[in-house]
């Protein structure tokens, strides 16, 4: 094991490249430098440092201690950190759920502003559908759970806030048969064509399903993006948020490329 004192003295010879100026830098005596050199190369009965020249160099095997050295001491010091941070209150790591609903691209700015607070925590975001967004903060998969639909189940000492209202639009593709009736759509007529939902990710429940008539079939996609893309060819009908009718009319047209 290498202790902090042996890091920090690594670490001063790989900066000045000589014993003599790592002593400057630490701060200490000549000879208990020397003495913590041998004594490191007696641990890992290894030649350490070559002695031959006025200028100290460091043999293979110093390069790599002095290397991976440096790589501890910035591990000790992000640890240091977080143990304090910790200590003071901050999360250990923060597991944001979001629900697939809300695209990614919205979350890098947030994201931008925490790295700003140089905190260290790690985080790690992942994808819900529907009740599954609620159901991950209930089993402790998540931290904070960000687009949820509806008003959350009963979780203890939850805290929550509106974030705002999205907009859903009724969508057909210019090749489905609706887009050829006559006249105004009626829920009976929606309900003899297929509807494209995104599936519930509940692992408990059966999950639930919006904008369905009674009776009408369902294909269950994986994603919002995969329920565009089986919308715009055809395979079905369902609502779609107002915001991405315009993308999906695009890749329709093949003007655009949907990523």
């Amino acid at each position: 094991m290498l202790s902090t004192e042996d890091l920090a003295l690594l670490e001063a010879i790989r900066e000045t490249g000589s014993l003599s100026r790592a002593v400057a830098h630490l701060g200490k005596a000549p000879s208990t430098v020397s003495y913590a050199a041998r004594q490191l190369e007696e641990r890992f009965d290894a030649l350490l440092f070559d002695r031959r020249r006025y200028r100290l160099q460091l043999t293979p095997a110093g390069e790599l201690l002095v290397n991976e050295a440096a790589r501890l001491m910035q591990d000790v010091a992000r640890l240091t950190q977080r143990v304090r941070q910790v200590a003071n209150g901050w999360e250990s790591r923060l597991w944001i759920v979001t629900d697939e609903l809300l695209e990614f691209e919205t979350l890098i700015p947030v994201i931008d502003e925490f790295d700003a607070l140089q905190s260290g925590v790690p985080l790690r975001i992942t994808q819900e559908v529907l009740i599954g967004v609620w159901e991950a903060l209930r089993e402790g998969r998540a931290d904070l759970v960000i687009g949820a639909t509806n008003e959350p189940p009963a979780i203890a000492n939850l805290r929550w806030m509106q974030l705002g209202e999205m907009q859903w639009v009724f969508a057909v593709s210019p090749r489905h048969p609706l887009a050829k009736a006559k006249g105004p759509i009626t829920r009976a007529m929606v309900a003899q064509h297929r509807a494209i939902v995104v599936a519930d990710s509940s692992r408990v429940t059966e999950g639930s399903t919006y904008g369905v008539a009674g009776g009408q079939t369902v294909l269950a996609v994986p994603s919002m993006r995969a329920k565009i893309l089986a919308q715009c060819n055809a395979l079905g009908v369902g609502w779609l948020p107002r915001h991405r009718v315009g993308l999906a009319t695009r890749l329709v047209e093949g003007t655009d490329r949907f990523i």
